[in-house]
């Protein structure tokens, strides 16, 4: 993700035993799909929740404090992981210390809901010191974007644990933004998804779709491609954005997904609003609008472009791994049951 490095299924859980990976610690191995999704509870005013910071380092303090005002605001009772202020680098401390912070999170039995300050870089370090099968043992809210796609990813994918695309710490908390978190994670409601007039979203492709919520950014999905830790794309919507990219390296990563054999599996696609995503010299280059098509057309699936969430002010918090349906025609999204339990 160049020019952006200061952001970047269902389960009812094996009945014996998870299944071991050859090249992973007891821990760490997968756990088995079945057919029912793993939902945590929903969040509710007394909760507990703990800001961790999972990838890159907060340099100023004062902004993980406020954003304790803005979670103590919904009247959550909120606590700070250890490594959460933390500098090692570029990283919000060793891998060793941010790992914990998320087990640790998910054994104490006390805390609901895990927020993320934000993004940058560094999850994906994290990954085979994580105890999966502690997470699924103990499911609970977790949410972020950037960099924490490949967190709230690779949890999914070896829990099936409905996780959280939605706000950082370090992002921004409008009342749009907390009107959908609200709708999705306080109160469990299917019309998770506001519309804004504002907001100017485009159909790409006709048609209404139903599947699982698969995606976040762009550049970290890619990144997932060819290890354990990408989920199953099959008939599922998958929602991408990204921030500051070129359309030429937009293209490149469609390409990828492409080649993958991902774009081909899908029951409909979303892309977001791509902040500042844009060709340096626009006369000898296509528009994003024109790579979509390029890409999307030729699926024959819904689609729809310019959808608020990840790299922007007014975002959605969309369930990864929940039922929706999306209607291109009227450029809506509505998830077909809860994605928490109430």
């Amino acid at each position: 993700m160049h020019n952006r490095r200061d952001f970047l299924k269902y389960s009812a859980l094996l009945a014996s035993a998870s299944i071991a990976h050859p090249l992973l610690s007891p821990q760490n191995s997968l756990v088995a799909s079945s057919q029912k999704s793993l939902m945590p509870a929903a969040l509710k005013k007394g909760d507990k929740v703990i800001i961790v910071s999972p990838a890159g380092a907060v340099y100023d303090s004062k902004k993980i404090m406020e954003f304790k005002k803005v979670l103590s605001d919904f009247g959550f009772e909120v606590e700070i992981a250890k490594s959460a202020a933390n500098c090692y680098g570029f990283l919000a401390g060793t891998d060793e210390e941010r790992a914990a912070d998320i087990n640790a999170a998910f054994a104490n039995q006390s805390i609901k809901g895990i927020f993320c300050s934000r993004g940058g870089w560094g999850c994906a370090r994290i990954f085979r010191l994580l105890d999966f099968k502690l997470i699924a043992d103990n499911p609970k809210m977790i949410m972020g974007f950037s960099d924490i796609t490949s967190l709230i990813l690779a949890i999914y994918t070896k829990t099936n644990l409905i996780t959280f695309h939605g706000p950082l710490g370090l992002s921004s908390w409008d009342p749009f933004s907390t009107l959908s978190f609200t709708k999705t994670v306080l109160l469990g409601e299917k019309s998770a998804f506001p519309l804004d007039a504002e907001i100017k979203m485009i159909m790409l492709s006709p048609g209404i779709a139903r599947g699982e919520l698969i995606g976040g950014n762009l550049s970290v999905f890619n990144s997932l491609i060819g290890t354990e830790y990408i989920p199953n794309c099959d008939g599922k919507i998958l929602f991408l954005e990204d921030l500051n990219e070129d359309t030429y390296t937009i293209d490149r990563m469609l390409t990828q997904l492409k080649l993958a054999g991902i774009l081909d599996k899908l029951s409909g696609f979303i892309f977001g609003q791509c902040t500042d995503c844009k060709s340096e010299n626009p006369k000898r280059s296509f528009s994003l609008l024109e790579v979509l098509k390029h890409h999307v057309l030729p699926l024959k699936i819904p689609a729809i472009f310019n959808a608020p969430f990840g790299h922007t002010t007014k975002k959605w918090t969309i369930p990864i791994g929940a039922m929706a349906e999306l209607n291109a025609q009227n450029l809506s999204l509505e998830l077909l049951q809860p994605a928490v339990v109430i």
